[in-house]
């Protein structure tokens, strides 16, 4: 652990939490601003992919959170949100914060643009509401890895 409240443990997921959440702000601006077709593409195909992602660390950290919560108590908070002590301050800020800017680009990009080029309803942005699962499945897989949980009281 530093000083900071960051732990160099799941630093791999940390980053790579930042820089998906990096690659979504920028696609989906570029996607919202620009609006062509070659932008709506890049920016749709960005969001699936991290969704997929979110996707598979989602159920990588609920399988590891499963294992674990045989001999320890763990709350869904706690895995997902980083609540309580789950996680260091700063880790948990980070990890957050992320989830939030995902949250926020999401919501940002796809009410921007309600409807298509052609003035039809709906837009290829919608998809971006669905990367904040990237967000809660890192934390997740964060938490089932590295998270400090309370040791299970045996009923004997």
């Amino acid at each position: 652990m530093t000083h900071d409240g960051h732990t160099t443990q799941g630093l791999v997921i940390q980053r790579t939490n930042f820089v998906c959440t990096t690659l979504f702000i920028v696609t989906a601006l570029y996607a919202a601003i620009v609006f062509d077709t070659i932008a709506q593409w890049v920016g749709a195909v960005t969001a699936m992919t991290l969704f997929a992602i979110g996707v598979a660390t989602f159920l990588w950290g609920f399988w590891n959170a499963v294992q674990r919560s045989r001999h320890e108590d763990i709350a869904v908070s706690e895995v997902y949100f980083l609540l309580r002590d789950a996680a260091p301050r700063g880790v948990r800020r980070s990890m957050n914060a992320m989830l939030l800017a995902q949250i926020i680009t999401a919501f940002g990009t796809t009410f921007a643009r309600t409807s298509g080029p052609d003035g039809r309803p709906g837009s290829s942005l919608a998809v971006g509401i669905l990367v904040p699962v990237l967000g809660i499945g890192l934390n997740g897989l964060w938490s089932s890895r590295y998270g400090k949980f309370p040791r299970r009281a045996l009923n004997e």
